[in-house]
């Protein structure tokens, strides 16, 4: 059984740092790409960054470049997002999505297997 569980949300200030985890099991990860999805309230998911776990090569937002760092621990088959230079426009409940074939973010993109989400809080 496939299973994504985010960790590490919670409530920052603005300007402050954080980072979520995604465990992943029941696949082999080396295989896949894991993306970072946020969905505000009565907006939008947005996806914000994706890693191919098979070259490493990565891929993030206009909205987050340079602030957030999408990198993975394939011993521990765990991808990090590092949140750097928080906002409160970066609240959200943040997912982790994984996918054998799809290595985008474009809007509307779907992946296969998602996790339960994490909230993020900034506070101004």
């Amino acid at each position: 059984e496939v299973q994504l569980v985010e960790s590490g949300g919670g409530l920052v200030q603005a300007g402050g740092s954080l980072r979520l985890s995604c465990a992943a099991s029941g696949f082999t990860f080396d295989d896949y790409a894991i993306a970072w999805f946020r969905q505000a309230p009565g907006k939008e998911r947005e996806g914000i960054a994706v890693m191919a776990l098979y070259d490493g090569n990565s891929y993030y937002a206009d909205s987050v470049r340079g602030r957030f760092t999408i990198s993975s621990d394939n011993a521990k088959n765990t991808v990090y997002l590092q949140m750097n230079s928080l906002k409160p426009e970066d609240t959200a409940v943040y997912y982790c999505a994984a996918d054998r074939w799809i290595r985008t973010i474009v809007p509307g993109v779907i992946y296969d297997y998602w996790g339960q989400g994490t909230q993020v809080t900034v506070s101004s």
